[in-house]
Parts: structure tokens; C-alpha cells; sequence
């Protein structure tokens, strides 16, 4: 995102449009947006207004959506539930009860969701009757299973989560919402992963180490990394 002025109030948040919030976490932006904004459906009995799932961590900057860090992280664990079949009307019961249980406003990417969150689950079950839910609460082994690839790489402090090491914690690509605005960055010199993929680009793999002073092993990650993005878009 380019950054305003208002941009630097949220140093520490993570900045992202929604395009970069879709690059990053694999979300189309239809849906992204349908999460954050709510939208209108119609039924027999008239138009109805379908709310936010949760509310972003960030106002509209310039006029359009932004995500915070901690929105990235959410959307990847609402996707992840979707995904097993769970429906929009067990998923916003969930998230109601999981923001009083945890007492926070993005509780499906905190640290106790992944232990308690399974009991969040088996009280909508009894209340909902959602076949979907029944393999998702059987078992805490199972369910780990289930949020493990939204867990990995991600370092939490007491209980949110404060980075995300997108290619696994070896791999030297970070995600921190302290640094640079939340974009991809190599860990250790803090170049933006973009920045040295255009640049390698153009240049030797060498020539670009040499000018950001930075290692060529993070170089060829930032752009292993790059292509990966590029290719879960085009997918």
C-alpha cells in the first residue's frame, strides 16, 4: 500500500489493501471484502444486509479498505473454515462466542484458539446441528490438524500473534507488522522481498546483494518467495 500520512498513526499494525492482503494470504479480494464489509442478499422476504465477520483493525485510508496485520492472520483461519464446509451462519456464532470466550477482536488467530477454540465449535454444534462441524469437534488431535498450515511459521506473544515467517521460520522471509508496514521482508538486512526480486530482475543475483548488502541466499529466497505469490494469484 502507499503509504499516507496517515499511514504512519498505524506504525506497528501492518498496512494492506485488500489486493495485498489477497496476494499474501491466497483470499480472493471478492471475499476479503464480502468479510470485512458485510453485503447485501436477496430472499423472498426482501433485501437483507449480511455484517462484517469482524471489524478491521484499521479505518478506510484514502477512502478504501485496509487490513492490519492481525486482519491478514484472521482471514486466513476464516478461509480455512470455509473451506471445511463450515457455513456463514456457524462461523459468525463462532466468532461471537469465541471474541467473548478469548476477549478479542480477532480470536481465530490467537494463541488460545488453538487450544480451546475446538470447544467454541461443539457449543455451535449443539446449537446449530451442523453436519460440517461434527468431524471438525471430534477430536482436539483432529482439529489441531485442521489449524496447523494457519499456525505455522506464526510467533505469537502472550496471546496474538506478532509474525508471520511465511516459508517456515528457516527460510529467512518475514512478515512483521513492526517493520516496513507488515510487507515481506528479508529478516536480517529488512529489504522489502519485492524490492530485491524487481531489482533481480534486471540484475545478477550478485550485483543486487552487493547494492541492498545483503546475502545472495536471502536474494534467491526473496525471489523464490515473489514467484511463489505471483503463482498462488494466478491459481
Amino acid at each position: 500500500m502507499a503509504q499516507s500520512n496517515a499511514g504512519f498513526r498505524y506504525t506497528g499494525t501492518g498496512i494492506y489493501t485488500v489486493g495485498e492482503a489477497a496476494k499474501l494470504s491466497g483470499v480472493s479480494t471478492g471475499r476479503i471484502r464480502r468479510w470485512l464489509r458485510g453485503y447485501q442478499f436477496s430472499s423472498p422476504g426482501g433485501v437483507h444486509q449480511s455484517p462484517p465477520v469482524w471489524q478491521p483493525q484499521l479505518p478506510e485510508i484514502d477512502g478504501k479498505l485496509a487490513l492490519g496485520f492481525l486482519d491478514l492472520m484472521e482471514v486466513r483461519f476464516v478461509d480455512a473454515f470455509l473451506g471445511l464446509g463450515v457455513s456463514w451462519h456457524t462461523l459468525r456464532l463462532a466468532a461471537a462466542k469465541a471474541r467473548a470466550l478469548f476477549d478479542s477482536t480477532h480470536p481465530f488467530s490467537t494463541r488460545r484458539f488453538k487450544t480451546d477454540g475446538r470447544y467454541v465449535f461443539a457449543e455451535v454444534q449443539n446449537e446449530a446441528g451442523e453436519p460440517a462441524l461434527l468431524e471438525l469437534v471430534r477430536s482436539q488431535q483432529y482439529f489441531y490438524r485442521i489449524v496447523a498450515p494457519c499456525l505455522r511459521g506464526v510467533d505469537f506473544d502472550a496471546e496474538e500473534p506478532t509474525r508471520w515467517w511465511p516459508m517456515g521460520r528457516s527460510r529467512w522471509i518475514v512478515i512483521d507488522p513492526r517493520r516496513s508496514f507488515g510487507q515481506p521482508i528479508v529478516a536480517k538486512s529488512g529489504v522489502p522481498t519485492a524490492v530485491l526480486a524487481r531489482a533481480a530482475g534486471a540484475n545478477s543475483i550478485a550485483e543486487v546483494s552487493r547494492w541492498y548488502q545483503t546475502d545472495i541466499k536471502a536474494v534467491q529466497m526473496a525471489i523464490e518467495y515473489q514467484k511463489q505469490l505471483e503463482e498462488k494469484k494466478a491459481a
